[in-house]
């Protein structure tokens, strides 16, 4: 009778102590009752059976879940053989790779129950996965393009082979991204690499310098061509214009021509002294000499030596 009186109070202890579990706001849980699920509790107080009976695993589906996968630079010497996250190239070259990467746990009944059930092979699948998938896109490029544009590629990959491989396993998680965290090649050959990266860039860097001279050397003969255009487009204009005028000017002396030279024979005569006065006229208005040819008459013809003067020394 005295043990059962001091049994009883320890059967409530371990019932308190084993029985009731807290959920936190972030989380779910997924109640076991001797192996098989019989309630998925919301945050609170839950209230089951005591240990050996129910077991409760608390998952927290709303915080992100990140983990390293791949290569490790920091302990890379005291690694036998290949390590982790090293991938053959296309073209026979090592790199090493690594990643980072982060994922949810489902909130949906069937996630949960998958996740509980499969919790401690997430990060070795995944690793796996991930693993595989890179080998598959490595090993279709060349070294030069998998250290230049991997960091870039390679996570879009990576999340179309998750999408397409990881439901089969039933984790229970959805992989929010991938991220690479470390890329470059064996620590053996790294200098060999960095000085090529160095010429490349070098190269595209001088390619782009002569793509920004010859971008700015075409809008410079792009605004001069438009400028000659607009010049030539203007004397055309203007020429047009004069030519009009004199046409204009013309039909009016040929209309008073024909209409004088009805009653005066002598208006072609008239016509010509006029602008044989205005040629003159000009002439002089230049600086030029304007005299009667009569005296340098002989009976040879016209003695042109006696006009043009010699010029000043």
């Amino acid at each position: 009778m005295l043990r059962l009186r001091y049994l009883l109070p320890l059967a409530i202890v371990l019932y308190l102590l084993t029985g009731l579990s807290q959920v936190k706001p972030e989380e779910r849980g997924v109640v076991r009752r001797f192996g098989e699920v019989v309630a998925r509790p919301g945050p609170g107080l839950w209230v089951g059976l005591p240990w050996g009976i129910d077991r409760i695993d608390r998952v927290p589906v709303r915080t992100a879940q990140e983990f390293t996968i791949g290569y490790n630079p920091e302990n890379w010497s005291d690694l036998p053989g290949t390590p982790t996250g090293q991938f053959l190239t296309g073209d026979h070259n090592l790199v090493n790779v690594q990643f980072v990467l982060h994922y949810a746990i489902g909130e949906t009944d069937q996630e949960l129950d998958d996740y509980v059930m499969h919790k401690d092979q997430v990060e070795a699948i995944l690793g796996r996965v991930i693993e595989a998938a890179t080998s598959e896109w490595a090993a279709g490029e060349s070294v030069d393009r998998v250290l230049l544009t991997g960091s870039a590629v390679i996570p879009t990959w990576l999340m179309d082979r998750i999408r397409e491989r990881l439901p089969k396993f039933h984790l229970g998680i959805q992989v929010q991204r991938v991220n690479v965290s470390y890329l470059a090649p064996p620590m053996e050959v790294r200098a060999a690499f960095e000085a090529v990266t160095q010429a490349q860039t070098g190269i595209r860097t001088k390619e782009f310098q002569a793509r920004q001279e010859a971008s700015q050397r075409e809008r410079q003969a792009e605004a001069l061509r438009y400028k000659l255009e607009q010049e030539a487009a203007e004397y055309q204009e203007s020429q047009l214009r004069q030519a009009s005028a004199d046409a204009t000017e013309f039909q009016a002396q040929l209309a008073t021509y024909r209409e004088v030279s009805k009653n005066n024979p002598d208006a072609l005569a008239f016509l010509w002294w006029d602008e044989m006065r205005k040629a003159i006229t000009g002439l002089k208005n230049r600086g030029g000499r304007v005299e009667p040819l009569d005296a340098y008459l002989g009976s040879n013809g016209l003695d042109v030596t006696q006009i043009i003067n010699p010029k000043k020394r």
